[in-house]
């Protein structure tokens, strides 16, 4: 990415971000006290989403959910009304900073096109979601106990058996995690208010009419890998590979993204890890040996992600991500975004960054500043930040975080020790190849195994 795109799009926020993102924390610090009694400044706050979006095509909706909500009704589809409003707000401000990137970038976006179709899937398991979800809303994050969050296990258990509805359940039981945690939540000194709220509109949305991943197609063709990005929570952990997608008998290469995911424990951690996902050797092996994947009748979603079936994909030729990076990504063209994940902290764009200088946890180029998000780097890898400070090129994901945008790294070229290495998230998906971490990994042993054997014994009584 040359130092004049990068000065694009670091000018400044889009108009109109800071007041729709201030709606959003006023609706956020009504929704943690409750809708059960709403005060003036909750009504306040609720009126003026409902006014910001008096325009909109679910304006008269919004604004008549807020007149119920602030009268003390509050029915399913008021509570759905508000949280599209919200997700209305965020998604504004999202599509803003994606056309700036865009832009930025000279990088061509598909449309989104609805997809045909719907799946069906039985309504009583929908409406459980939507009953704790209500709960949820009326008493506020300040009134939730052990005993509210309890209730929802049952629906979970539920949800876990249907596949098309998995993610659901997946989303339901992290935010049920959390609270759980930190129950009684009156005796919390600061919420994550923002991050409660953004999981239960979310979950909102998906239980009113099912899963929202219809309208696959079958695609054929050459993956490039570009490089791994790993999502990694107490309870599960999902590694997301982001390629350039080359469809058999030619046409324009397409951005994608595939993601594998396993349950975890909190114990598990480290390049232990990758062991939870050896159910995808092709996958993990083309991430380990830098090899392109070469897949036949993959489903791919309208977003841009495939459902990965492992069986339905071989691992190809060396591909290099970096020489991939040089000559494909520019003419990619990227994938549309999915209605529901329009929000800006949800923005992760492949990007090639070389020939800067690393200060601290910024990157410097052409008298440019980027900052570096070193957080999200997986503990189940061999990139680091120090490897960051050396390196001189870098494939990262440009994302948007509290006000700015961030780099984050995926792999680099660095020198270290007067030598140049090439380093990946994804390196060590067939296991650690530092010596220290093959070591600290025998002398901890085999935490998977263990535990899949204590699983299997308790399973047999």
């Amino acid at each position: 990415m040359l130092d004049v795109q990068l000065g694009e799009l670091l000018g400044g926020v889009p108009p109109g971000s800071d007041e729709a993102l201030g709606l959003v924390t006023a609706f956020d610090d009504a929704l943690a006290y409750g809708f059960a009694r709403v005060g003036e400044e909750s009504a306040a706050a609720l009126a003026a989403v409902a006014g910001a979006l008096a325009a909109s095509p679910i304006g008269d909706r919004v604004s008549e959910a807020v007149e119920k909500v602030s009268a003390g009704s509050v029915g399913d589809e008021h509570l759905a009304a508000l949280a599209g409003g919200r997700a209305a707000l965020f998604g504004a401000v999202h599509d803003a900073l994606l056309t700036r990137l865009d832009t930025a970038l000279g990088r061509t976006r598909a449309a989104w096109q609805p997809p045909q179709g719907r799946t069906e899937v039985a309504a009583n398991m929908l409406a459980g979601c939507r009953i704790w979800l209500r709960e949820l809303a009326i008493v506020g994050w300040r009134g939730v106990d052990h005993d509210l969050v309890s209730s929802a296990d049952q629906t979970i258990e539920a949800l876990l058996t249907v596949p098309e509805l998995r993610g659901l359940a997946v989303l339901l039981d992290g935010l049920a995690a959390e609270l759980r945690a930190s129950s009684p939540v009156a005796t919390m000194e600061i919420l994550p208010a923002r991050r409660w709220a953004d999981l239960w509109t979310r979950a909102l949305l998906l239980s009113q009419r099912g899963p929202w991943n219809d309208g696959a197609e079958q695609v054929s063709g050459r993956l490039l890998i570009l490089g791994t990005d790993v999502h990694e929570h107490a309870t599960v952990v999902r590694v997301q590979v982001h390629a350039v997608f080359e469809p058999v008998g030619g046409g324009p290469s397409r951005l994608v993204r595939a993601s594998v995911a396993a349950a975890k424990v909190d114990t598990i951690v480290g390049p232990t890890l990758w062991r939870l996902l050896g159910g995808h050797p092709v996958l993990l092996s083309a991430l380990a040996g830098h090899r392109s994947v070469e897949i036949t009748d993959m489903p791919l979603l309208p977003g841009g992600d495939l459902l990965w079936h492992d069986d339905r994909a071989r691992a190809g030729e060396e591909a290099d991500p970096f020489a991939v990076a040089r000559v494909q990504l520019a003419a990619a063209t990227a994938p549309p975004v999915n209605p529901l994940d329009r929000h800006p902290v949800r923005v992760a764009e492949p990007v090639l960054l070389e020939g800067y200088q690393v200060n601290g946890r910024t990157v410097e180029l052409g008298g440019n500043t980027l900052r570096l998000d070193l957080d999200r780097l997986p503990s189940c890898g061999p990139l680091t930040s120090g490897l960051v400070g050396d390196s001189s090129a870098c494939i990262g994901l440009l994302r948007w975080d509290a006000g700015q945008w961030l780099l984050q790294p995926i792999a680099v070229q660095a020198t270290v020790k007067k030598k140049p290495v090439v380093v990946h998230n994804g390196d060590w998906a067939m296991g650690p190849t530092d010596p220290k971490a093959v070591k600290a990994e025998a002398k901890a042993g085999d935490v998977v195994a263990v535990l899949r054997e204590r699983a299997g014994r308790l399973l047999r009584k």
